[in-house]
Protein backbone atom coordinates (compact mmCIF):
# COMPACT_ATOMS: atom_id res chain seq x y z
CA UNK A 1 0.00 0.00 0.00
CA UNK A 2 2.91 2.41 0.94
CA UNK A 3 4.43 1.79 -2.74
CA UNK A 4 0.74 2.75 -4.31
CA UNK A 5 0.21 5.88 -2.39
CA UNK A 6 3.84 7.05 -3.55
CA UNK A 7 3.26 5.83 -7.39
CA UNK A 8 -0.32 7.85 -7.23
CA UNK A 9 1.73 10.70 -5.81
CA UNK A 10 4.45 10.55 -8.25
CA UNK A 11 1.52 10.53 -10.95
CA UNK A 12 0.04 13.36 -9.32
CA UNK A 13 3.41 15.44 -9.91
CA UNK A 14 3.88 15.00 -13.24
CA UNK A 15 0.66 15.46 -14.12
CA UNK A 16 0.66 18.91 -12.44
CA UNK A 17 4.06 19.41 -14.24
CA UNK A 18 3.07 18.66 -17.43
CA UNK A 19 -0.14 20.59 -17.11
CA UNK A 20 1.54 23.47 -16.68
CA UNK A 21 2.35 25.70 -20.07
CA UNK A 22 4.47 28.48 -21.55
CA UNK A 23 1.90 30.84 -23.40
CA UNK A 24 2.91 33.61 -25.29
CA UNK A 25 0.70 36.36 -25.40
CA UNK A 26 0.43 39.53 -27.87
CA UNK A 27 -1.79 42.07 -26.26
CA UNK A 28 -4.16 44.17 -28.86
CA UNK A 29 -5.01 46.52 -26.41
CA UNK A 30 -4.21 48.25 -23.47
CA UNK A 31 -5.39 49.16 -20.52
CA UNK A 32 -5.54 53.12 -18.60
CA UNK A 33 -7.59 51.36 -15.44
CA UNK A 34 -7.12 49.29 -12.50
CA UNK A 35 -10.58 47.30 -12.98
CA UNK A 36 -12.82 43.96 -12.47
CA UNK A 37 -14.72 45.81 -15.46
CA UNK A 38 -13.01 44.71 -18.34
CA UNK A 39 -13.08 41.26 -20.18
CA UNK A 40 -10.17 39.47 -19.54
CA UNK A 41 -7.52 39.10 -21.97
CA UNK A 42 -6.53 35.33 -21.04
CA UNK A 43 -7.21 33.19 -18.45
CA UNK A 44 -4.04 31.27 -16.86
CA UNK A 45 -3.36 28.78 -14.63
CA UNK A 46 -0.59 28.14 -11.66
CA UNK A 47 2.46 27.59 -13.07
CA UNK A 48 1.71 28.77 -16.36
CA UNK A 49 4.39 31.15 -17.70
CA UNK A 50 2.96 34.15 -19.67
CA UNK A 51 5.76 35.63 -22.23
CA UNK A 52 3.83 38.89 -23.17
CA UNK A 53 4.80 42.95 -23.56
CA UNK A 54 4.20 46.59 -22.61
CA UNK A 55 4.25 49.95 -24.50
CA UNK A 56 5.63 52.24 -22.42
CA UNK A 57 3.67 55.11 -20.30
CA UNK A 58 2.91 57.50 -23.48
CA UNK A 59 1.94 55.08 -25.50
CA UNK A 60 4.36 54.17 -27.49
CA UNK A 61 5.30 50.40 -28.47
CA UNK A 62 8.57 48.94 -29.01
CA UNK A 63 8.44 50.28 -32.80
CA UNK A 64 7.95 53.78 -31.79
CA UNK A 65 4.37 53.54 -33.10
CA UNK A 66 1.61 55.26 -31.02
CA UNK A 67 -0.91 52.10 -29.99
CA UNK A 68 -2.45 53.34 -26.92
CA UNK A 69 -3.23 56.37 -24.65
CA UNK A 70 -0.80 58.04 -22.69
CA UNK A 71 -1.00 57.57 -19.11
CA UNK A 72 0.50 53.98 -17.73
CA UNK A 73 -1.49 51.62 -20.73
CA UNK A 74 -1.05 48.08 -19.37
CA UNK A 75 -1.29 44.73 -20.45
CA UNK A 76 -4.12 42.71 -19.33
CA UNK A 77 -6.23 41.86 -17.31
CA UNK A 78 -4.97 38.16 -16.76
CA UNK A 79 -7.79 35.83 -14.68
CA UNK A 80 -5.98 33.48 -12.28
CA UNK A 81 -7.72 30.35 -12.03
CA UNK A 82 -8.50 29.54 -9.12
CA UNK A 83 -7.73 32.99 -6.93
CA UNK A 84 -10.96 33.91 -4.93
CA UNK A 85 -11.43 37.00 -2.80
CA UNK A 86 -8.88 36.89 0.82
CA UNK A 87 -6.79 34.77 -0.88
CA UNK A 88 -2.89 36.26 -2.17
CA UNK A 89 -1.50 35.90 -5.25
CA UNK A 90 2.31 35.54 -5.93
CA UNK A 91 3.58 37.12 -9.39
CA UNK A 92 6.93 35.97 -10.18
CA UNK A 93 9.01 37.95 -12.41
CA UNK A 94 11.05 35.46 -14.95
CA UNK A 95 12.26 38.21 -17.48
CA UNK A 96 12.35 41.79 -17.50
CA UNK A 97 13.92 43.46 -20.42
CA UNK A 98 14.71 46.53 -22.79
CA UNK A 99 12.69 46.15 -26.08
CA UNK A 100 13.90 49.11 -27.79
CA UNK A 101 16.97 51.59 -27.97
CA UNK A 102 15.43 54.70 -26.17
CA UNK A 103 13.14 56.08 -23.23
CA UNK A 104 11.28 59.78 -22.36
CA UNK A 105 11.18 61.32 -19.48
CA UNK A 106 10.17 65.37 -18.08
CA UNK A 107 12.44 68.33 -18.22
CA UNK A 108 11.45 69.18 -14.70
CA UNK A 109 10.78 68.02 -10.91
CA UNK A 110 7.76 67.69 -10.05
CA UNK A 111 6.03 70.43 -7.72
CA UNK A 112 6.39 69.12 -4.10
CA UNK A 113 10.03 68.72 -4.19
CA UNK A 114 10.27 72.88 -4.80
CA UNK A 115 9.75 75.59 -3.13
CA UNK A 116 6.18 76.84 -4.35
CA UNK A 117 7.68 79.80 -6.68
CA UNK A 118 10.57 77.61 -8.84
CA UNK A 119 7.99 74.50 -8.60
CA UNK A 120 5.19 76.36 -11.05
CA UNK A 121 7.67 77.59 -13.33
CA UNK A 122 9.67 74.61 -14.14
CA UNK A 123 6.39 72.43 -13.88
CA UNK A 124 4.54 74.37 -16.50
CA UNK A 125 7.56 74.04 -18.73
CA UNK A 126 8.20 70.69 -18.10
CA UNK A 127 8.64 68.95 -21.95
CA UNK A 128 8.88 65.17 -22.21
CA UNK A 129 12.88 64.48 -23.55
CA UNK A 130 14.71 61.50 -24.89
CA UNK A 131 17.01 59.36 -23.46
CA UNK A 132 19.63 56.62 -25.46
CA UNK A 133 19.87 53.13 -24.30
CA UNK A 134 22.46 50.78 -24.50
CA UNK A 135 20.05 47.51 -24.25
CA UNK A 136 23.52 45.14 -24.60
CA UNK A 137 25.59 47.15 -21.74
CA UNK A 138 22.91 48.58 -19.93
CA UNK A 139 23.46 52.39 -19.69
CA UNK A 140 21.17 55.35 -20.48
CA UNK A 141 22.18 58.71 -21.55
CA UNK A 142 20.74 61.92 -22.25
CA UNK A 143 20.17 62.38 -26.22
CA UNK A 144 22.39 64.48 -27.97
CA UNK A 145 20.32 67.46 -27.58
CA UNK A 146 21.28 68.36 -24.12
CA UNK A 147 24.88 69.06 -25.17
CA UNK A 148 26.21 69.68 -21.99
CA UNK A 149 24.91 66.64 -20.67
CA UNK A 150 26.49 64.09 -23.57
CA UNK A 151 29.32 62.69 -21.61
CA UNK A 152 27.02 61.82 -18.38
CA UNK A 153 26.33 57.49 -18.52
CA UNK A 154 23.80 56.11 -15.58
CA UNK A 155 23.57 52.40 -15.17
CA UNK A 156 20.04 50.94 -15.99
CA UNK A 157 17.71 48.62 -14.10
CA UNK A 158 14.75 47.69 -16.44
CA UNK A 159 11.67 46.95 -13.75
CA UNK A 160 7.77 46.58 -14.29
CA UNK A 161 6.63 49.98 -12.73
CA UNK A 162 3.15 48.71 -12.76
CA UNK A 163 2.12 45.20 -10.69
CA UNK A 164 -1.40 44.72 -9.75
CA UNK A 165 -4.69 43.43 -8.95
CA UNK A 166 -8.56 44.51 -9.85
CA UNK A 167 -9.09 46.74 -6.72
CA UNK A 168 -11.63 46.28 -3.95
CA UNK A 169 -15.12 47.26 -5.50
CA UNK A 170 -17.16 48.05 -8.72
CA UNK A 171 -15.12 51.11 -9.71
CA UNK A 172 -12.06 52.04 -12.18
CA UNK A 173 -8.76 53.48 -10.32
CA UNK A 174 -6.19 55.02 -13.34
CA UNK A 175 -3.00 53.05 -13.23
CA UNK A 176 -1.21 56.10 -11.99
CA UNK A 177 -2.45 55.17 -8.23
CA UNK A 178 -1.25 52.59 -6.01
CA UNK A 179 -2.99 50.91 -3.04
CA UNK A 180 -3.82 47.46 -1.59
CA UNK A 181 -4.32 45.78 -4.81
CA UNK A 182 -0.11 46.84 -5.69
CA UNK A 183 -0.68 49.04 -8.88
CA UNK A 184 1.73 52.02 -9.38
CA UNK A 185 4.18 50.92 -7.10
CA UNK A 186 7.37 52.11 -9.42
CA UNK A 187 9.55 50.05 -6.88
CA UNK A 188 12.91 48.98 -8.92
CA UNK A 189 12.93 45.47 -7.42
CA UNK A 190 10.04 44.78 -9.54
CA UNK A 191 11.87 42.85 -11.61
CA UNK A 192 13.90 39.52 -13.10
CA UNK A 193 13.65 37.24 -10.22
CA UNK A 194 11.24 39.00 -7.83
CA UNK A 195 8.20 37.82 -6.58
CA UNK A 196 5.26 40.36 -6.26
CA UNK A 197 2.34 38.83 -3.64
CA UNK A 198 -1.12 40.76 -3.76
CA UNK A 199 -4.33 40.68 -2.00
CA UNK A 200 -7.05 39.17 -3.75
CA UNK A 201 -10.64 41.46 -3.94
CA UNK A 202 -12.53 39.76 -6.93
CA UNK A 203 -12.60 35.70 -8.20
CA UNK A 204 -9.46 35.38 -10.61
CA UNK A 205 -7.74 38.67 -9.31
CA UNK A 206 -7.61 40.33 -12.45
CA UNK A 207 -3.48 40.91 -12.92
CA UNK A 208 -2.28 43.64 -14.86
CA UNK A 209 1.04 44.45 -15.58
CA UNK A 210 3.54 47.09 -17.20
CA UNK A 211 4.58 50.31 -17.31
CA UNK A 212 7.95 49.67 -18.18
CA UNK A 213 11.24 51.90 -16.80
CA UNK A 214 14.49 51.38 -17.78
CA UNK A 215 15.86 53.47 -14.83
CA UNK A 216 14.40 55.62 -11.55
CA UNK A 217 15.32 57.57 -8.65
CA UNK A 218 13.37 57.03 -5.48
CA UNK A 219 10.08 59.05 -5.93
CA UNK A 220 10.02 59.25 -9.78
CA UNK A 221 10.74 63.00 -8.98
CA UNK A 222 10.90 63.61 -12.79
CA UNK A 223 7.20 62.44 -12.73
CA UNK A 224 8.36 60.21 -15.38
CA UNK A 225 11.00 57.27 -15.14
CA UNK A 226 12.65 56.75 -17.70
CA UNK A 227 9.83 55.42 -19.55
CA UNK A 228 10.13 52.66 -22.19
CA UNK A 229 8.76 49.48 -24.03
CA UNK A 230 9.25 46.30 -22.26
CA UNK A 231 9.32 42.69 -22.56
CA UNK A 232 8.57 40.27 -19.74
CA UNK A 233 7.74 36.88 -18.27
CA UNK A 234 5.72 35.84 -15.52
CA UNK A 235 3.59 33.09 -13.90
CA UNK A 236 1.24 32.93 -10.81
CA UNK A 237 0.96 30.80 -7.91
CA UNK A 238 -2.56 31.20 -5.19
CA UNK A 239 -1.92 31.15 -1.84
CA UNK A 240 -4.91 30.78 0.31
CA UNK A 241 -6.48 33.17 2.84
CA UNK A 242 -5.63 30.91 5.33
CA UNK A 243 -2.20 30.12 4.87
CA UNK A 244 -0.99 33.44 3.69
CA UNK A 245 -3.00 36.57 5.29
CA UNK A 246 -1.95 39.79 3.71
CA UNK A 247 -3.10 43.51 4.06
CA UNK A 248 -0.35 45.17 1.60
CA UNK A 249 1.43 44.29 -1.17
CA UNK A 250 4.72 42.61 -0.55
CA UNK A 251 7.80 42.01 -2.44
CA UNK A 252 10.03 39.56 -2.39
CA UNK A 253 13.45 39.19 -3.85
CA UNK A 254 16.67 36.95 -3.46
CA UNK A 255 17.88 39.75 -0.50
CA UNK A 256 14.91 41.09 1.06
CA UNK A 257 10.77 41.02 1.84
CA UNK A 258 9.30 44.52 1.22
CA UNK A 259 5.77 45.91 2.69
CA UNK A 260 4.42 48.99 1.61
CA UNK A 261 2.92 51.89 3.08
CA UNK A 262 0.76 53.88 0.51
CA UNK A 263 -1.02 56.95 2.26
CA UNK A 264 -1.67 60.47 2.35
CA UNK A 265 2.06 61.67 3.80
CA UNK A 266 5.51 60.27 4.57
CA UNK A 267 4.42 59.90 8.09
CA UNK A 268 1.40 57.92 7.66
CA UNK A 269 3.20 55.75 4.81
CA UNK A 270 6.13 54.84 6.89
CA UNK A 271 3.92 54.13 9.86
CA UNK A 272 1.92 51.60 7.90
CA UNK A 273 4.82 49.91 6.21
CA UNK A 274 6.55 49.62 9.59
CA UNK A 275 3.13 48.01 10.91
CA UNK A 276 2.56 45.16 8.16
CA UNK A 277 6.13 44.55 8.58
CA UNK A 278 5.77 44.04 12.05
CA UNK A 279 2.43 42.09 11.58
CA UNK A 280 3.84 39.81 9.67
CA UNK A 281 7.00 39.00 11.61
CA UNK A 282 4.65 38.28 14.57
CA UNK A 283 2.26 36.22 13.25
CA UNK A 284 4.72 34.05 10.71
CA UNK A 285 7.45 33.51 13.36
CA UNK A 286 4.79 33.48 16.40
CA UNK A 287 7.19 36.64 17.78
CA UNK A 288 6.25 39.03 20.68
CA UNK A 289 6.50 42.95 19.88
CA UNK A 290 9.73 43.21 21.73
CA UNK A 291 11.36 40.04 20.21
CA UNK A 292 9.77 41.58 16.81
CA UNK A 293 11.33 45.09 18.01
CA UNK A 294 14.92 43.67 18.24
CA UNK A 295 14.84 41.84 14.73
CA UNK A 296 13.06 45.16 12.92
CA UNK A 297 15.18 47.90 14.48
CA UNK A 298 18.70 47.23 13.93
CA UNK A 299 18.63 46.22 10.39
CA UNK A 300 15.51 47.71 8.71
CA UNK A 301 15.94 49.58 5.79
CA UNK A 302 13.71 52.30 4.03
CA UNK A 303 12.72 53.42 0.16
CA UNK A 304 10.58 56.18 -0.66
CA UNK A 305 9.65 54.50 -4.42
CA UNK A 306 7.40 57.11 -5.21
CA UNK A 307 6.44 60.65 -4.66
CA UNK A 308 5.29 61.63 -7.34
CA UNK A 309 1.21 61.05 -7.10
CA UNK A 310 -1.27 62.14 -4.95
CA UNK A 311 0.08 59.52 -1.99
CA UNK A 312 3.08 58.84 -0.91
CA UNK A 313 4.63 55.43 -0.92
CA UNK A 314 7.26 53.87 1.90
CA UNK A 315 8.72 50.61 1.47
CA UNK A 316 10.14 49.06 4.98
CA UNK A 317 13.15 46.16 3.62
CA UNK A 318 14.08 43.33 5.82
CA UNK A 319 17.31 41.09 5.04
CA UNK A 320 16.00 37.78 4.40
CA UNK A 321 19.54 36.79 5.89
CA UNK A 322 18.06 38.29 9.23
CA UNK A 323 15.03 36.13 8.67
CA UNK A 324 17.27 32.77 8.71
CA UNK A 325 18.17 32.69 12.04
CA UNK A 326 15.36 33.18 13.78
CA UNK A 327 14.20 30.33 15.51
CA UNK A 328 10.73 29.21 15.11
CA UNK A 329 7.97 27.30 17.76
CA UNK A 330 8.04 23.38 17.69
Amino acid sequence: MKWFAFTVMLLCQYEWIFAQQSVRFTPQHYSNVFSARPVPVLRIKQGDTVITSSVDAVGFDKNGARVAQRGNPLTGPFYIEGAEVGDVVAVTLHKVSLSRNYATTLNALIPKVLPKAVAKHTWRSARLVKWQLDVEKLTGSPADTILRLRNVTIPLHPFLGCVGVAPEGDGETGTGASGPYGGNLDFCYNTTGATVYLPVFHSGALLYLGDGHAAQGDGELNGDALETSMDFSFSVKVLKRDTFPLQVPMVENADYLTFFGIESSLDKSLKVATESLLVWLQQRYSLTLMEASQVIGPVIEYRIPKVAATKVEVAALIPKAILGQIQRKD
